[in-house]
C-alpha cells in the first residue's frame, strides 16, 4: 500500500498567515500539521509517499525532504491549481501505479491515527474505505447517506440541504478502481473534481464502498479556532520537562514543556504549555493551551490559548488570548498617551481591539 497526501490547498480561511507560510505547515504543539499526518502513515506501516505540492511546494518539500527524517520514501508530485481532491488522484498516476492506497488530506489532525482504518481495509478490501464522523453543520463537508443497514448509498459534496449529518473525514483508501471512476468526472459547480462524486461512481457502478464512523478526535485545521483547539488538544497530552533555564524566580505549574536553550526567568507558566528552543520568556505570564516556538520572546506581557510561532516578539502587552502570531511578528505596547491604536496590517488580517 503506498499514500497520498495532498498538500496544495491555498488556505484561505487562514490567511493573511498563509499569505507566507504554507497552511500545512503550521504549528500544532511547535510541530507541523502535516508532520502528524506523516507519523500516522508511517505508524500504520506505509513508506511510500507521494505529496501533491503547489504554489507552496518549496516549503514542503524544505521541511519534509526526502522523507528519511520520518522513515519514508518521498515522492513529490506537482498539481498546477487546486482542482479538487479526485485531480490529484489524477496527477498521480503513475505513482501510484495499480496499488492500494491511502489519500490523506494534509491539513487534517486524527487522534489515534490511521493505523486501525488501514487495518479493516485489508481485512475487507472494498473498493473504496472512507472515514465518517457527525458534524453539526454538515453543508461545510462532503456528506455520506447510509441506509438502515449503515451501508453506504449515496454522496455529496457540501450540499445545501444535507441528508445526514455524517461528514467525510480527510482519509480515504482505494483500490486501483478509483482510477477509472476519476476519469469519468467532470469538474462540479465549484469547478473542481470532487472525490465524493468518484465514489459515488463506484457505488453505481457495483463497486463496493465501506464506511466507519469514527468517535475520536478529528479536526479540519482550516481556520484559526480549529488551529487553537487541536492546539489545545495535543498539548492536553504533553509530560512535562525541563531542558532549559528557569530561574529561582520563576514558578511552573502544571504540564510544561521548557525546551533546550530556551529561558524562563521572572515568569509564571500555567501549563498545558510548551516553550520552543531559544525562546526568552521575561517577566511574563504564559498561561494553559499556548505553544511558543523557538526564538521567540515574550517580556513583560501575558498570553494564553494561544499559538505562537518563530521569532516572534511579544513586549508589555497586558493580556492576549485566543490568538495565532506568525512568524517574526512583533506585538508591542502603544505610549500611554494619546490613547490611540497604530496598526500595520496586512491584507485580509482581523484584529478585535479592547478600547
Amino acid at each position: 500500500m503506498k499514500a497520498l497526501v495532498l498538500s496544495g490547498g491555498s488556505g484561505r480561511r487562514l490567511r493573511p498567515i498563509t499569505h507566507t507560510s504554507a497552511k500545512q505547515l503550521l504549528p500544532v504543539a511547535n510541530k507541523p500539521v502535516l508532520f502528524y499526518g506523516l507519523d500516522a502513515v508511517r505508524d500504520a506501516s506505509i513508506t511510500d509517499v507521494g505529496i501533491v505540492v503547489g504554489d507552496t511546494a518549496p516549503a514542503i518539500q524544505a521541511a519534509v525532504g526526502d522523507g528519511s527524517a520520518f522513515d519514508l520514501n518521498v515522492t513529490y508530485i506537482h498539481q498546477d491549481a487546486p482542482r479538487g481532491l479526485a485531480h490529484a488522484v489524477l496527477v498521480a498516476r503513475d505513482f501510484l501505479g495499480d496499488d492500494d492506497f491511502v489519500m490523506y488530506l494534509g491539513d487534517n489532525f486524527i487522534l489515534g491515527g490511521i493505523t486501525s482504518l488501514v487495518e479493516e481495509f485489508a481485512s475487507a478490501r472494498p473498493d473504496a474505505q472512507i472515514m465518517l464522523t457527525r458534524v453539526s453543520d454538515p453543508r461545510q463537508f462532503g456528506v455520506a447517506e447510509l441506509d438502515s443497514t449503515g451501508q453506504v448509498i449515496a454522496l455529496e459534496e457540501k450540499p445545501k440541504q444535507p441528508k445526514s449529518e455524517l461528514a467525510l473525514v480527510g482519509v480515504y483508501i482505494f483500490t486501483a478502481a478509483v482510477h477509472e471512476a476519476v476519469r469519468h468526472l467532470k469538474p462540479s459547480w465549484r469547478g473542481e473534481l470532487e472525490i465524493t462524486e468518484a465514489i459515488q461512481w463506484l457505488l453505481d457502478n457495483g463497486r463496493k464502498v465501506r464506511s466507519t464512523t469514527i468517535t475520536g478526535y478529528w479536526k479540519d485545521t482550516g481556520n484559526v479556532a480549529d488551529m487553537l483547539e487541536v492546539n489545545r488538544m495535543v498539548l492536553e497530552s504533553i509530560e512535562p520537562r525541563v531542558h532549559g533555564s528557569v530561574d529561582d524566580a520563576s514558578e511552573l505549574i502544571g504540564r510544561v514543556v521548557i525546551e533546550a536553550g530556551a529561558q524562563v526567568s521572572e515568569s509564571r507558566i500555567v501549563g498545558p504549555v510548551i516553550i520552543g528552543t531559544g525562546t526568552r520568556v521575561v517577566g511574563s505570564y504564559v498561561g494553559p493551551f499556548t505553544s511558543v516556538a523557538h526564538d521567540c520572546v515574550i517580556s513583560g506581557s501575558e498570553i494564553e490559548y494561544s499559538i505562537v510561532m518563530s521569532g516572534a516578539s511579544i513586549q508589555g502587552v497586558r493580556r492576549i488570548e485566543e490568538s495565532l502570531i506568525g512568524h517574526d511578528v512583533e506585538v508591542t505596547a502603544s505610549p500611554r498617551v494619546p490613547r490611540a491604536h497604530r496598526l500595520v496590517l496586512g491584507d485580509q488580517s482581523r484584529v478585535q481591539i479592547s478600547s
